[in-house]
């Protein structure tokens, strides 16, 4: 086997641990509002969640292209392969970081971080527009436009049915809630799914074994799709909590209005191929719901926490990503 296939083969399969690392660590997204309300048993929520997440990497190949050829440019050698590799793992160190913490953090973007900082290390090209325009300005609007969102539709449940009994609101509302948080699991497979998927069609297309960047092969689609499936169905139960019991206290009205529009939100970037963090915007959602409670409603001090881990991860994933290509170039 040459080094060329084995530095091929190793890239993949880091890609495919992230997307596990991103399925349990990210499960949360999906399932934590339905499992805090009851609206849904813990392990009935997963299977739904790892069930959406695979069907939606089917219906995420906008951004999938976008992490491909939209934000580095990697020569097609043996240190572009170097470079994807290196990134891979270094965002899958911050994870773990994240996750042993209860960070709901984006993985996604510490995918993308490691990736920016092990280029700007191996001397290729870091494409800052597509970047700006694609990740960043997202990463910055996308949460705003998730709290907003979640302070006016549950403002207007509210309204709706203000005349309506509480125990049999609930009861409705738990049944809603698995129509939204099922739309949330195939929201976050066309998002998180994608990006996997354009981490190996980048390093398929660095390595020599296909001509385009943006061309994705059937197996691809399955193998990511199965990996975030899989890790997904594990379920990363420190932030589970974190995001369904510390930031606010969830009934099923609240769940159903923070899922929905997550849910809507993620479904309008993956349109537009923006690779946005699931985690933003129903970590966003959710506080805007709460805020409807009043200024005490939401656990503020958990919330900062939350947007200072937010706000490091890119960086600090660049730079593992960035340390990481010394040995790793080393070996290879």
């Amino acid at each position: 086997m040459d080094a060329n296939l084995i530095a091929v083969s190793a890239a993949v399969a880091a890609a495919l641990l992230f997307a596990f690392t991103n399925g349990f660590h990210d499960s949360a997204n999906a399932i934590a509002t339905s499992i805090s309300t009851r609206a849904l048993k813990p392990r009935t929520a997963l299977a739904m969640a790892a069930v959406g997440n695979f069907v939606g990497a089917y219906l995420g190949g906008e951004v999938a292209k976008t992490v491909a050829d939209g934000l580095v440019e990697l020569p097609v050698s043996d240190n572009g392969l170097i470079i994807v590799l290196a990134g891979v793992l270094g965002s899958i160190g911050w994870n773990y970081i994240a996750w042993w913490f209860g960070w709901p953090i984006s993985a996604s973007h510490s995918l993308l971080g490691g990736v920016a900082g092990a280029t700007l290390v191996g001397g290729a090209t870091v494409l800052w527009g597509g970047l700006l325009a694609k990740v960043a300005l997202p990463t910055v609007v996308s949460p705003l436009i998730g709290f907003g969102a979640g302070f006016v539709v549950m403002l207007a449940v509210y309204w709706l049915f203000r005349k309506g009994r509480p125990d049999k609101l609930n009861r409705g509302f738990r049944h809603a809630q698995t129509i939204s948080a099922a739309a949330m699991a195939v929201g976050h497979g066309m998002q998180d799914a994608a990006k996997t998927i354009g981490i190996i069609v980048l390093a398929l297309y660095v390595g020599g074994y296909q001509d385009s960047a943006t061309h994705i092969q059937w197996w691809v689609y399955i193998a990511a799709a199965l990996a975030l499936a899989l890790g997904t169905y594990q379920g990363g139960w420190r932030i589970i909590k974190t995001l369904g019991r510390r930031i606010i206290d969830l009934h099923p009205p609240q769940g159903f209005a923070a899922e929905t529009v997550a849910s809507v939100v993620l479904f309008a970037n993956t349109q537009i191929g923006a690779p946005i963090s699931t985690t933003h915007i129903i970590t966003s959602s959710i506080m805007g719901v709460g805020s409807t409670g009043g200024k005490r409603a939401v656990r503020w001090g958990v919330a900062r926490q939350i947007v200072m881990a937010w706000i490091l991860t890119f960086p600090v994933a660049g730079l593992v990503g960035a340390i990481m290509y010394y040995p790793i170039s080393w070996i290879f």
